[in-house]
C-alpha cells in the first residue's frame, strides 16, 4: 500500500465515523424526547389525582352522611 491509498482509506474512515456520530446523536435526542414524554405522561395524571381525590372524597362523604 502506498501513502495515497492510506490517506484515501483514512478519509473514508473519517466520513464513516462522522456518519456514525450523527446517527448516535439523532438516537440520543430521540431517546431523550421519549423519556421526557414518558415522564410528563406519568407525572401530569399524578398531579391531577392530587386535586381529584380530595374532591371525590368530599363528595363521597357528603353522600354517605359521614
Amino acid at each position: 500500500m502506498n501513502e495515497q491509498e492510506v490517506l484515501q482509506k483514512i478519509e473514508l474512515l473519517e466520513k464513516k465515523i462522522d456518519a456514525v456520530y450523527e446517527s448516535a446523536e439523532k438516537t440520543r435526542k430521540y431517546f431523550l424526547a421519549v423519556i421526557i414524554i414518558s415522564i410528563v405522561a406519568f407525572v401530569l395524571p399524578l398531579i391531577g389525582l392530587i386535586f381529584a381525590i380530595p374532591s371525590f372524597l368530599s363528595s363521597y362523604n357528603s353522600l354517605t352522611g359521614l
